[in-house]
């Protein structure tokens, strides 16, 4: 904890306190529970959330987060603040998101509310101005963020991997106004663009000309059969032959089982049906592109980085496993404020990671030893079962008796 104090002294030596923040919340103790609302939504059964620093950190306290504990739950929980409106500033929005369940299908986002959100009653179709945070489910692994304009949720274009180990991430995306945005984990930019470009908020400058089609006759088959080539006058063969190979068997009663026939096996020989080779065709003329013009309808915005009012932030996801730990939410102008925040994951990750590595090994230790148990246990018993018997073979019956002498 002395630690964490110390970096943020250091920071404000670096004139990094000038940044303007306007939301963080670090969960350190339970103080969150009087901030935080749990929605009550009729017809939802939500899950709660717990305050935990999972099974690996570096400093309990300031690892300490707000975990899923209930399995196959919604979740839905919010806290308001001063409500404050971005003008000509960056807007940067960041969370950390620890999937220590090994995550098989749930959401780690981040919603950004405007002052209208009912936390009493908020659900998936509550308005929300951004979205943000990764989402898991089977092999979709990706970083939503989602702007809502003009009423509409809009998706980025582009796929954004998110990370889906059991690791401590960062995730940061930055809007600025100059229309551009950066997408950040742990620090490293993995996407940035125009907020133009990569959403659809506004109509696009340019579209298809629909004074324009395809011409009729145009060749847009880069290959062709050739004309030259015939077939080969063995190709024909069929798909099944006779085994003539088989013989019939020994123990086979035709009383019994019938007429005798040889079986009927795959034709080595078979090829297939024919069809002529691909040759280039010397009349392709390249895949068609339909010419653009301006677009009547566009209409720059300078002001799409803009969201209006702001003044909420929720969690409202559904998990099948849960364990999802979430922590260091903020709000702030300024990306080296938040790239700060980040400061012990380095130290968190390389930890995490040891232990990983030593319960892994661990447990790759403890199969391979019930596994040569298990070997050593069979190898005994089958030792002793052969014994058994061997000592009942050597053994020899007992002769009979002599009679006595006085007996004959």
């Amino acid at each position: 904890m002395r630690r964490y104090f110390l970096i943020s002294a250091v920071l404000c030596l670096l004139h990094v306190c000038s940044a303007k923040v306007y939301f963080e919340e670090k969960f350190l103790d339970d103080s969150w529970e009087k901030n935080w609302i749990y929605s009550e939504h009729p017809d939802k059964e939500f899950g709660k959330f717990i305050l935990s620093a999972g099974k690996v950190y570096v400093d309990e306290k300031l690892n300490k987060g707000l975990k899923t504990s209930e399995d196959a739950k919604f979740y839905a929980l919010s806290r308001k603040f001063k409500a404050f409106k971005v003008e000509g500033k960056d807007l940067v929005i960041q969370l950390s998101v620890k999937h220590e369940q090994n995550i098989d299908c749930g959401g780690g986002y981040l919603k950004v509310f405007d002052c209208n959100l009912n936390q009493k009653d908020m659900h998936g179709e509550s308005p929300y101005l951004l979205m943000f945070g990764p989402d898991i489910c089977g092999g979709s692994k990706k970083v939503h963020a989602i702007i809502n304009y003009d009423n509409k949720n809009n998706l980025i274009k582009k796929e954004i991997e998110c990370k889906s180990d059991v690791l401590t991430h960062f995730y940061t995306w930055v809007i600025k106004p100059d229309n551009t945005y950066e997408v950040l984990i742990d620090g490293e930019k993995v996407e940035s663009g125009e907020l133009e470009e990569d959403w659809e908020l506004i109509p696009p400058k340019k579209i298809k000309d629909p004074a324009v089609s395809k011409p009729e006759d145009w060749v847009d088959e880069a290959q062709i059969p050739d004309p030259n080539d015939t077939k080969p006058e063995d190709w024909d063969q069929p798909a099944d032959i006779v085994d003539m190979k088989a013989t019939k068997p020994d123990d086979w009663d035709d009383e019994m089982d019938g007429e005798w026939e040889r079986p009927i096996i795959a034709n080595p020989d078979y090829k297939g049906e024919w069809s002529p080779k691909q040759i280039d065709n010397p009349d392709y003329k390249g895949e068609w592109v339909h010419p653009e013009i301006d677009n009547p309808e566009y209409a720059p915005n300078p002001n799409l980085y803009k969201r209006g009012e702001i003044c909420a932030v929720g969690l409202d996801l559904w998990q099948v496993k849960s364990g999802t730990i979430f922590d260091d939410i903020l709000i702030t102008d300024d990306l080296e404020y938040a790239k700060a925040a980040m400061s012990l994951l380095k130290e968190l990750n390389e930890k995490e990671t040891e232990v990983k590595e030593a319960e892994e090994k661990a447990a790759a230790e403890k199969a391979e030893a019930e596994k040569e148990a298990a070997e050593k246990e069979a190898a005994e018993t089958e030792a002793a079962e052969k014994g058994e018997g061997g000592d009942a073979e050597a053994s020899p019956a007992p002769a009979e008796q002599e009679p006595e002498r006085d007996e004959l």
